[in-house]
């Protein structure tokens, strides 16, 4: 599953000490993104952040008026490998050169944290998955390792890729 921040989420991010307030703004935070309960997003500081949007796996041809199964991405980790992401609409993809490794920007960590309980509403205060689990003392994270586990959550780890083109 790929997603794509069009714009740097760190900045944007909300401080796990200031979840409280985000919590009392029905979710809202300074930069107007809104906080989802069920499915929401940390970095390796301890921010939690906007969910991504979804990276396009299709691109539209407007003068054949005709739509490829797939899209291109000129990718790096900022570090040796610089190469093209192909995703395609049945969730493959492929590197052109490289492994996913090769392209991950590894001081960058990210997590997808929802809930452990089948349902929200029946979960116990101890059994919640929101920020205010988070151990603070967990951050930062070390460049490579993965994101802390969270009471009450499911954790998906993340590799963060700098998008450099898009194929036109």
């Amino acid at each position: 599953e790929w997603g794509l921040w069009e714009e740097d989420p760190g900045p944007r991010g909300v401080r796990l000490a200031n979840y409280p307030k985000l919590d009392k703004n029905k979710g809202k935070s300074p930069a107007g993104w809104q906080f989802d309960k069920r499915d929401w997003w940390l970095e390796e500081h301890g921010l939690i952040m906007e969910a991504p949007g979804k990276l396009p796996a299709k691109k539209y041809v407007r003068d054949g008026k005709y739509t490829i199964e797939r899209a291109k991405y000129v990718v790096s980790g900022d570090r040796e490998v610089t190469t093209v992401l192909t995703v395609f609409s049945d969730g493959r993809w492929t590197l052109d050169k490289g492994t996913l490794y090769d392209v991950t920007h590894l001081p960058c960590r990210s997590a997808r944290y929802t809930p452990a309980v089948a349902s929200l509403a029946a979960a116990t205060p101890a059994a919640m998955c929101t920020p205010d689990q988070a151990k603070k003392g967990d951050f930062p994270v070390t460049p490579g390792a993965e994101m802390p586990g969270v009471s009450g959550c499911s954790k998906q780890d993340y590799a963060v890729l700098f998008v450099l083109g898009i194929e036109a």
